[in-house]
């Protein structure tokens, strides 16, 4: 007798059950579900305001839903003590919008905040790994005395993902890495993505309005629409799916010219 063919199901890193998040009257998610696959690059995505980085704010527990539930790695996150909200954060990288490096503090101090504040390495040991961060998102060695306003646009987020990748987590949270980026410097993050997810092993998860980062890096896109995910699929999936906002959203004259990059990258 022959045996049933196994399948290898995804890992779930990420499980998102019937979240809601309420300001007073205000409602942001209401029922909200999401699964996020490990070692996939996945891209959320919808209309300002509707609460893109909240989520991923409240992955990490920078901010707090009314209810529903967040499983990491089969762990609910929500209400953990600080013994379990430091495993959490040592196991989810984030790059704010903007960088959000502190001015005072050069390149490598920036870096190396996450190391001094979990760990307690040698001042010798932190440097090394700081030097080599810098090294593995692109930068170049000297940039380590700068300070952000030294830096240019892509330098300054270049560092924001090194200081995120500090603690060698493996989810890496991007907060529109490629806002504000022209688009030879939008590219080489782009390209920075995907060394950076395969070289480590990471589950990246962005929040993004750039057609051609949707297109060129994820594997599934997800769109927030009417406070819930209202569909999930990789993007030559999603532009073929009936659905008002996301025809609205890939059909205009900037989404065509991203897809028509896309097909003649195939061809």
């Amino acid at each position: 007798m022959s045996q049933p063919t196994k399948i290898n199901l995804p890992e779930i890193v990420v499980e998102i059950n019937n979240l809601r998040t309420q300001f007073g009257n205000t409602v942001i998610h209401d029922k909200l579900n999401l699964q996020i696959q490990r070692g996939e690059i996945i891209a959320i995505i919808g209309d300002s305001g509707v609460g893109k980085s909240m989520l991923i704010h409240e992955i990490i527990l920078l901010e707090q839903p009314v209810a529903g539930s967040i499983k990491v790695f089969g762990i609910e996150v929500l209400n953990l003590n600080e013994k379990r909200s430091l495993w959490l954060r040592r196991h989810c990288g984030m790059m704010f919008q903007n960088g959000a490096l502190f001015s005072s503090l050069t390149v490598a101090e920036n870096i190396a905040v996450p190391l001094y504040e979990h760990t307690h390495l040698s001042k010798r040991l932190i440097e090394e790994i700081v030097h080599f961060k810098i090294a593995l998102v692109g930068l170049p060695i000297n940039a380590r005395h700068k300070y952000p306003d030294q830096l240019s646009g892509g330098m300054i987020k270049r560092v924001a993902v090194a200081r995120a990748l500090a603690l060698d987590p493996e989810i890496l949270f991007l907060d529109e890495p490629t806002a504000g980026l022209d688009p030879s410097g939008a590219g080489a993050f782009d390209e920075l993505i995907v060394k950076l997810t395969e070289s480590l092993g990471l589950t990246v998860v962005v929040v993004t309005h750039d057609l051609d980062l949707l297109w060129e890096v994820t594997d599934r896109v997800a769109v927030l629409a009417n406070k819930q995910v209202s569909a999930i699929a990789p993007m030559r999936e999603l532009i073929k799916l009936e659905h008002t906002w996301i025809q609205n959203y890939f059909q205009g004259s900037r989404g065509r010219a991203a897809q028509q990059k896309d097909i003649m990258a195939i061809k």
